[in-house]
């Protein structure tokens, strides 16, 4: 007979999560940093096809004043001219915050096989956070999902990343909003 899993006394394997998956998120926490260090929203994404890193972005929003600029969508660009295609159908995307719709549409639409995020938003994410675009039923294409993968990491980033904001906008202290940008009192969070 097999153990209750409810029981208290059963002790389940803690989740395995595939060290390649960490070796790739960490590339993509590297380009967070990158993004955060030019105090951009610290979002980095890396795109690999069959083991070998193809593209690599990290959010440029304000630095080059384009709301499409996440970093999702400039490393599929990269990985559309690397492939010579737009279909990345044997490529894997990680990104160390979970997509957001703009995002997960355009990832849908390249046909990336796998999505690997950091950490969730359940407030706006596109890949089960708060609603599953990537695996929509009545789209042409559905992505595998991993999550979690090295999440703690990619959440602090982010609350590291906004509690400077707030700090500095709480002193009116000046701000530059991505590379070459002019001071201005910080807007953001």
């Amino acid at each position: 007979m097999l153990p209750d899993p409810e029981s208290p006394l059963v002790t389940l394997p803690p989740l395995i999560v595939n060290a390649e998956d960490e070796h790739y998120m960490r590339e993509a926490l590297r380009m967070a940093r990158k993004a955060g260090r030019q105090d951009e929203v610290p979002i980095g994404a890396v795109i690999v096809h069959h083991g070998q890193v193809i593209a690599r972005a990290w959010n440029q929003v304000e630095t080059l004043k384009d709301a499409t600029a996440h970093a999702e969508v400039l490393a599929l660009t990269q990985a559309e001219i690397a492939m010579e295609d737009w279909r990345l159908t044997d490529c894997d995307l990680y990104v160390t915050k979970e997509p957001c719709p703009m995002c997960a549409g355009a990832i849908v639409h390249c046909r990336i096989r796998r999505v690997i995020f950091g950490c969730p938003d359940v407030k706006g994410g596109a890949a089960g956070g708060f609603w599953n675009l990537l695996q929509a039923p009545n789209l042409n294409h559905q992505c595998e999902i991993t999550s979690g993968v090295l999440g703690d990491e990619s959440v602090t980033i982010l609350k590291d990343f906004f509690a400077e904001a707030r700090r500095r906008k709480s002193q009116g202290l000046l701000h530059t909003k991505g590379i070459g940008g002019q001071p201005s009192v910080f807007d953001g969070p």
